[in-house]
């Protein structure tokens, strides 16, 4: 057997031993997905005799058996990250959205199929008990491909019942305190935390959806508390609790006043503050973000609801005060308060849009604006005004303002969930995308920023990438202010996760503005160009692009010396290049890169552990074929 089949013959085998292994030892799955895990938590472990047969056989395995070999073990790696995902995650939200789920273990039994066809087992050197195992679970996971689990209609009803009524019946809190395995107060802590950690490190804003599962958990509470008040307590920890104070959770709590936040709002750069001690900030003329020091975009103060209703919740669980409601505020030129949603002057401005006066069109833009910025009930009622036909036909205006002030508006906007998909259908990615290409500057930028937004649906990618915006993003990425650089680096990179995405932007040459930015250390967007050039190195164009830019000496200083990040990204870069490239190995073992690999593979991310991993792991192996 040659050194080099034998090498990676071992390496794949060890790889996929270690991955089941991994699965076999996750806990047991309590929550309403149990059967579909457990199905394919037992499938996964019969595999392991094949690979350890394989592993201790002397025969070598062809090339194309290793490549059938490597796609099992990215389907099982895949396999491993949806059921840590399932075990861990909110029960309560996976009980909303059990179709969802469902749908992610169809096409991960489908993934696992179409592995595990390519493998051909009668060549395979294993005994005849191992190959019957593996074609029996093969037969099985046939059959199950595109099967989900019965609808259990009893909780569907109870969970809408739940939802609808203020005070449900306790046998049906009851049922759903069962069934979901929320029984004890440490059940309905641990799951408000998994809410939480959900809504925090989510992208998207859950709205409707976060909305229900807050409301179910406060009722499953009050139910666990009136059976049972001092439920899941032992006698020691109810005379710790009355001696202590609960340890604040530091997502909770001001960045700049450290203390829990009553009134969080969001800047621009996406942190969250208490909106008086951000507001003291910026009245003392600070432009930047105190806890990341990134220029702000905007000083708009966005009201970061989701975050208030997890903080009441935790006060509430915790006996603490909640925070006083501090929804209404105070019209600065009136002196007058307003309600959260001013219907009838909406309505008005509605009016003025039509009117074709264009000063008086500027002007009622420039307010909608505003007031789509100023909380989410305007932006759901500028909406249900119709407002957003108007605002994209202003996107046409030959006045610079007017349309500013029309693109800004449909980017505050589309921060709700459902107004993305009414401004899609309004036909305004053509028009964003052409006010993109020849707007003023701010226009261009909020263009961008607006593209980005919609584009955080999937199929929304492929349309914004269709309407000819990757070109316009570059050459704003190219010749915009900072902030517009940002901008058109995130829509990108949000765009790009798309693969046609990918090869529109690696032929408009975006490699090249990359690689400067890369280069240049002071100029702050290395983080952001690390980022696109390692989505843009998993495609084969974008591969050679990025091999033909000379990158290695600077991807290896980030690698010794960058942020835990831009490591991590650097390395990906590094192995999607290094990968089938025995040229490029060469190069980055001259550059010194093997030893700030080893050492990222022991203090780096868990991405970046794999990455260093495997690209030493391919230095071996050349290692190998050159000493023989």
């Amino acid at each position: 057997m040659s050194p080099t089949k034998d090498s990676n013959k071992i390496s794949v085998l060890n790889q996929l031993l270690a991955i089941v292994k991994e699965i076999s030892g996750l806990p047991e799955c309590r929550n309403t997905t149990k059967k579909m895990y457990y199905n394919l938590v037992r499938r996964v472990k019969l595999l392991s005799p094949l690979f350890e047969e394989l592993k201790d056989s002397e025969e070598e395995l062809e090339d194309s058996e290793i490549r059938a070999f490597e796609l099992l073990r990215v389907a099982l790696d895949s396999a491993m990250d949806l059921l840590k995902l399932v075990n861990e995650g909110s029960k309560l939200y996976q009980a909303l959205q059990r179709d969802k789920i469902a749908d992610k273990f169809c096409q991960m039994t489908d993934q696992i199929e179409a592995s595990l066809s390519s493998i051909p087992y009668d060549k395979l050197d294993v005994s005849e008990e191992v190959q019957e195992q593996i074609e029996l679970v093969h037969a099985q996971i046939k059959r199950a491909k595109g099967r989900t689990d019965s609808p259990d209609l009893q909780l569907d009803r109870d969970l809408e019942i739940a939802q609808k009524e203020k005070d449900p019946d306790p046998e049906i809190l009851r049922r759903l305190s069962e069934n979901l395995q929320l029984r004890t107060i440490n059940d309905l802590k641990k799951e408000s935390l998994a809410l939480h950690e959900m809504v925090i490190s989510s992208s998207v804003d859950p709205g409707d959806c976060f909305a229900k599962m807050s409301s179910l958990l406060r009722k499953l509470k009050d139910y666990v508390l009136t059976i049972n008040p001092e439920a899941d307590t032992s006698e020691g920890e109810k005379g710790l609790i009355k001696h202590r104070s609960p340890v604040i959770p530091d997502d909770f709590r001001c960045p700049i006043s450290l203390e829990l936040m009553r009134d969080p709002v969001i800047v621009s750069t996406g942190q969250t503050y208490e909106r008086s001690c951000i507001q003291k900030w910026l009245d003392a003329g600070h432009k930047t973000c105190p806890k990341t020091q990134q220029t702000l975009l905007h000083t708009a103060l966005t009201p970061n609801y989701v975050l208030k209703s997890l903080i009441a919740l935790w006060c509430e669980s915790n006996g603490i005060e909640l925070p006083k409601n501090q929804d209404n505020c105070r019209n600065k030129k009136t002196g007058k308060f307003v309600s959260d949603c001013d219907r009838p002057a909406i309505h008005a401005l509605l009016q003025k849009l039509l009117d074709g006066n264009p000063e008086i069109q500027r002007a009622a833009a420039g307010e909608l604006r505003l007031l789509a910025k100023r909380n989410a009930d305007n932006r759901v009622c500028i909406a249900e005004a119709g407002a957003i036909p108007r605002l994209v036909e202003l996107l046409s205006s030959t006045d610079p303002r007017t349309q500013e002030h029309a693109v800004t508006a449909l980017l505050n906007l589309s921060i709700n969930e459902a107004n993305k998909g009414s401004i899609v259908i309004s036909g305004a990615i053509p028009d964003i995308v052409d006010v993109l290409k020849t707007g003023s500057m701010e226009a261009r930028e909020n263009a961008a920023a607006t593209l980005f937004s919609l584009s955080v649906i999937d199929e929304n990618k492929v349309i914004i990438g269709a309407a000819g915006a990757i070109p316009a993003l570059i050459d704003l990425l190219c010749q915009g202010t900072p902030r517009g650089k940002k901008d058109a680096a995130t829509a990108i990179f949000n765009l790009a996760i798309y693969q046609g995405n990918k090869v529109r932007a690696v032929r408009a040459g975006i490699v090249v503005p990359l690689m400067r930015f890369l280069k240049d250390a002071g100029g702050g967007m290395v983080d952001e160009a690390l980022a696109i050039l390692a989505i843009l190195a998993s495609h084969q164009e974008g591969k050679l692009a990025i091999g033909q830019a000379e990158p290695f000496p600077v991807l290896v200083e980030v690698i010794k010396t960058g942020s835990p990040r831009n490591r991590e990204n650097a390395a990906a870069v590094l192995w999607s290049l290094c990968t089938g490239d025995a040229q490029h190995l060469k190069i980055a073992r001259e550059l010194g890169a093997e030893e700030a690999l080893k050492e990222l593979s022991e203090n780096g991310t868990d991405r970046a552990k794999r990455k260093a991993g495997n690209i030493l792991e391919l230095l071996q192996r050349v290692e190998v074929v050159v000493d023989t």
